[in-house]
């Protein structure tokens, strides 16, 4: 069987997630979390970036890494690795889908979602639910979090 590796951007704005409609193909009006293929030798953040730009005209923030989904559709195997991301430009334009909605927890149900995205939907509320649970002097100081090395990255021991 055929396998497609590609990425995924669960893309935040407060408490809701984006969510867009696929307008072609098989899949056709299912709803999905915008990304695509990965080109060989490029990174999956880099790819999402690229496909991000290329999906919706606008700039992202790839922010933490989720999960990586391993799904058998009958005709190919799906590997998606799922980040969520932020935007850095409030500007959105549909170049592929034909329709998106941001989506709170309480709506992330209410749209026919793809099965291998279908799988993200509990780790996205729970991340939801974290977000509604930090203080809000926190959330003010979101550039200090940004700044700090990620969990991937070694660390001086000095």
């Amino acid at each position: 069987m055929k396998t497609i590796e590609v990425v995924a951007a669960i893309i935040r704005k407060d408490n809701d997630i984006f969510a867009t409609q696929r307008g072609y193909g098989e899949f056709k009006d299912w709803w999905e979390f915008p990304g695509g293929k990965m080109e060989p030798g490029e990174a999956p953040e880099e790819a999402l970036v690229r496909e991000i730009q290329e999906e919706l005209s606008t700039d992202i923030s790839v922010d933490k890494f989720l999960y990586t989904v391993d799904y058998d559709y009958p005709k190919f195997h799906l590997t998606m690795h799922c980040y969520m991301c932020s935007l850095l430009s409030e500007a959105l334009h549909l170049n592929e889908h034909e329709a998106a909605r941001w989506l709170n927890k309480d709506e992330i149900h209410s749209v026919n979602w793809l099965p291998a995205d279908e799988i993200l939907l509990p780790m996205i509320v729970n991340e939801l639910d974290s977000i509604e649970a930090t203080p809000s002097y926190a959330k003010d100081n979101s550039e200090l979090i940004l700044l700090m090395p990620s969990s991937n990255e070694p660390q001086n021991k000095d």
